[in-house]
């Protein structure tokens, strides 16, 4: 591979492109561009890059002109970008830009003077071979100006920028970009490494990255950082622009208290403050990063993901924990996906989550409800369709950050505890859908069909609520008098136990219930049961568990088929007539059907089979 291969294969990575047609418009290496004969003129008129000539001498250079890449644009055709690459940060540019053969940022500028006689240019220089090393600058030279802007595009530094977002930032639009789960993890990686060099407090560290999505969040703010002179002077727009984004969405004030208390520690922190202003691991580069990076996947518009609760879930990773010290266990997205569907959430329902964490059902369903929705229900769905509770400080602000990325919504997550009958009043009458994900094992608090009783009661007569908990919920020696007390007042409509390792790497085996509110079990007809085990998911090292063969959407699919139709199948379903004291379980109901069992699964039985040997005592390890 030549010497500056490898940076343009990690350019056309991050810019998600490939050589050629990519529908929105063109990429051409070496300055090959198929029917333009400008930029062809242009080029040749360029000629090769000289060794050395200053960036106002057009003096034409001998040779042919070969930059890594021109991209061009269909619906934009008088806007091209031109792109250069260099293998080593060293030769990324000097300080008069006059060394254009040996330089990314001098060459790019070389030929970027010639191309702007006829096209407004984007010029953008890359060293380096992988992200965290790279060096990225960005110009825009408009189409017969003597000189290139320098500002449009400095958010953008350090930073590979697919083909529309460079257009978009030039422009002063909403970036946005397909969700990557590769990218939220580097960065997350890579902004926790940081934090922790610095000494900033583990819990500390989610609610320094919400309040950057907030303040990001203010128009005036967005602009203006990057021309503020020094830490401090950021530290403190960060915390007004948080303030005014709170005010503006309904927050009352004592709720940015806990926010503003963990921003004002640190601008007390003498080692962040002593970062070279603007400078990688400063604090104007996590602005950046977050702006550029994370904030357009949560602007995503088709995006049912919760980025924001994702980004966190790699935070805590690195934190050496599974979370539960910030109380942040994620729900897995596509389990959020199959709740939805059992709730039957569409633009109509009204949706609570007495419980909502960072707010990842409420993003999932709030997706799912713009489906076939107008502008108008659009609107209202964002401003009277979604609630939230939320008990914990931190959580409650990730949850506000989600819902106020996603334009509106955040007034009405109500911060505090879904068993305070003073917050439950707050709560509109006819909410008909409610999602939870309950706290599990608080020593000395609510069990968690404790939890689903409070929602259920919260819900309209006939209202659905889905809700993922332990087995031991299923399990008909356990919480006896809270099971009885359900069945009492509201009918089991479906339990579907779900893979033991779904929350990976915490060891909690669940199963998914569906509620009938307020209306009493009728023991004398059939419960739906689905054993749904295999979601298709496997583990990968450094990964987690990944949908990594696409087996996902036809597993859901089934699922939701057996449920809708009541379907009985043998290894998969059953419908059985159950009491409060019974076991809720499909295991307890179902055929096996043998068609299905390997020799994995035997082999799997006799491990399990002399592990409990071994346990007991009964057979003794050599």
């Amino acid at each position: 591979m030549a010497i500056e291969q490898y940076t343009e294969s990690l350019t056309l990575k991050e810019m998600k492109v490939t050589l050629g047609d990519n529908g929105w418009g063109g990429v051409f290496p070496q300055g090959d561009v198929a029917d333009a004969d400008k930029i062809l003129t242009l080029l040749k008129k360029a000629g090769g890059k000289p060794a050395q000539r200053a960036l106002e001498d057009f003096t034409t250079g001998g040779g042919k002109a070969k930059p890594e890449f021109i991209i061009t644009f269909n619906d934009d055709i008088y806007t091209i970008i031109v792109v250069e690459c260099k293998k080593s940060v060293k030769y990324h540019e000097t300080s008069n830009h006059d060394c254009p053969n040996g330089y990314a940022v001098d060459g790019v500028l070389y030929y970027a003077k010639f191309l702007k006689e006829e096209y407004n240019v984007i010029a953008v220089a890359v060293s380096g071979t992988t992200t965290a090393t790279a060096k990225v600058d960005a110009f825009y030279w408009v189409k017969g100006l003597t000189t290139y802007d320098t500002e449009l595009l400095k958010k953008s530094k350090d930073i590979i920028l697919e083909p529309k977002n460079y257009m978009k930032l030039v422009k002063g639009e909403k970036l946005q970009k397909a969700y990557s789960l590769d990218e939220i993890r580097e960065l997350a990686i890579e902004m926790h490494d940081y934090l922790r060099e610095i000494a900033v407090r583990e819990e500390h560290k989610p609610i320094f990255i919400a309040g950057i999505l907030i303040a990001l969040n203010n128009d005036d703010f967005s602009k203006s950082y990057t021309h503020l002179p020094s830490y401090n002077a950021v530290m403190s727009a960060i915390q007004t622009a948080i303030e005014n984004e709170l005010k503006k969405g309904g927050i009352r004030s004592d709720r940015t208290t806990y926010i503003k208390q963990i921003f004002s520690m640190l601008q007390d922190n003498s080692k962040f403050a002593t970062i070279p202003h603007g400078q990688k691991k400063s604090l104007v580069w996590y602005v950046e990063q977050l702006e550029m990076k994370i904030k357009p996947m949560m602007d995503y518009a088709d995006s049912t993901l919760d980025t924001l609760g994702v980004f966190y879930h790699e935070f805590i990773k690195y934190s050496g924990g599974d979370g539960s010290g910030l109380g942040i266990v994620l729900t897995p997205q596509h389990l959020t996906e199959f709740m939805c569907e059992l709730a039957g959430v569409n633009k109509n329902s009204k949706v609570v989550d007495i419980c909502c964490g960072s707010g990842s059902f409420l993003v999932t369903a709030m997706s799912k409800m713009f489906r076939n929705a107008n502008p108008v229900e659009i609107e209202q769905i964002r401003k009277e369709r979604l609630y939230g509770m939320e008990q914990d400080d931190g959580l409650y602000t990730l949850a506000i950050t989600n819902m106020i990325i996603r334009q509106d919504g955040k007034s009405n997550i109500h911060k505090g505890d879904c068993f305070d009958a003073k917050v439950v009043k707050l709560l509109p009458k006819d909410l008909n859908i409610g999602l939870i994900n309950p706290p599990y094992s608080l020593k000395g608090g609510k069990v968690e069909l404790e939890f689903v009783e409070q929602l259920l009661s919260i819900l309209t007569v006939g209202g659905i609520g889905v809700v993922v908990v332990p087995m031991s919920c299923a399990i008909g020696t356990k919480f006896k008098e809270v099971r009885e007390r359900l069945f009492k007042k509201h009918t089991l409509k479906a339990v579907f136990s779900m893979p033991d390792d779904i929350f990976y790497p915490t060891g909690t085996n669940p199963c998914v219930m569906v509620w009938q509110a307020h209306a009493p079990h009728d023991s004398a007809q059939e419960t739906f049961f689905g054993y749904c085990k295999n979601d298709g998911f496997v583990k990968r090292k450094k990964l987690g568990r990944i949908d990594y063969y696409d087996k996902w959407a036809g597993i859901l699919a089934e699922w939701l088929k057996l449920y809708r139709n009541r379907d009985v199948v043998d290894g998969l379903s059953a419908r059985s007539c159950v009491k409060h004291s019974d076991e809720w379980l499909c295991e307890a109901y179902m055929n096996t059907d043998y068609t299905r069992l390997t020799q994995d699964d035997f082999q799997k039985t006799v491990n399990d089979y002399l592990a409990y040997l071994v346990k007991a005592g009964e057979v003794y390890e050599s």
